[in-house]
């Protein structure tokens, strides 16, 4: 990994971070106007035009798959997790939504644990418990300083990470491409047909949140690809926790959000516990190198 490469994975992560704030943003504006739902179908519906464009460009032949059930069970796991993230935006702070989304990694070691037969090593025993103990810090269960929607963020996050555990999965025989199509197209009817109960027709003025939606959550995960392509995990995940003191700057400056010191505390507790794991899977990794 030389200089050069480590540059580009930094300009690729700060297109993530842009994108992943901007998406927060115009999350929080549109749930003043329509349901989760409709919002999760809007996002889709411009997901499915730009990965269409994607795969017309690169090949249909990508698409065929003989594992429609682990990309509809990928799927809906990962609608109950962008559901869970988007309905959090409507209700707390910027800084609380992302801090509980960091738990995915939680989960996700729990779950491979439990599904793929991974081992829960020392490092990622510390992870799970660091998170724990941060998680515990944020939400402070049996005080009611919670809102409800905060244990939606929760289970959104759970989901996440559910859809990481068959992302891996899926990988080994699906391209990214096909992943992503599949993640628009069987995503749409999810968000559109519960949407038809309380459907409103979106204004002119709520388009540019529309598009900025549906685009920001597409360049989000492909930024981030981009750079763990051209650097390792040890250099792109510190720069993805950056997400954390800049949501909570945006939501200062544009919602006067305050920033609470359990949620910094916490976040500080569950991001080192992902750190030391991060750095751990580093090391093991050069070790196996021959």
């Amino acid at each position: 990994m030389n200089a050069p490469a480590v540059f580009q994975a930094a300009l690729w992560m700060c297109g993530a971070l842009f994108s992943f704030m901007a998406m927060a943003v115009s999350g929080r504006e549109l749930s003043g106007e329509f349901t989760t739902y409709q919002i999760l179908f809007f996002r889709s519906v411009v997901g499915v035009l730009l990965i269409g464009a994607l795969v017309t460009r690169s090949g249909w032949g990508q698409i065929r798959t003989e594992r429609t059930g682990a990309h509809l069970i990928r799927n809906l796991a990962h609608f109950g997790g962008q559901y869970g993230w988007f309905f959090g935006l409507a209700f707390i702070p910027l800084a609380e939504v992302i801090a509980i989304e960091f738990t995915a990694p939680i989960w996700t070691a729990l779950l491979a644990a439990l599904i793929l037969g991974e081992r829960l090593t020392l490092p990622r025993l510390s992870a799970l418990l660091l998170g724990i103990t941060g998680l515990l810090l944020i939400l402070r269960p049996g005080l009611g300083v919670a809102h409800p929607a905060a244990f939606a963020v929760l289970g959104g996050a759970f989901g996440y990470a559910l859809s990481y555990i068959q992302t891996k999965s899926l990988s080994t025989t699906e391209t990214p491409l096909c992943i992503l199509f599949y993640m628009t197209l069987m995503q749409l009817p999810m968000g559109m047909i519960p949407s038809l109960i309380d459907w409103k027709t979106p204004g002119l003025h709520t388009l540019p949140w529309i598009l900025l939606v549906g685009v920001t959550a597409m360049s989000a995960h492909y930024c981030m690809a981009r750079a763990l392509k051209l650097a390792d995990a040890t250099v792109v995940v510190p720069m993805d926790f950056m997400r954390l003191p800049l949501i909570a700057l945006v939501g200062f400056l544009f919602y006067e959000e305050m920033i609470d010191i359990y949620v910094v505390l916490g976040a500080v507790v569950m991001l080192s516990g992902n750190f030391i794991n991060v750095v751990a899977e580093h090391r093991k990794r050069l070790k196996l190198k021959p």
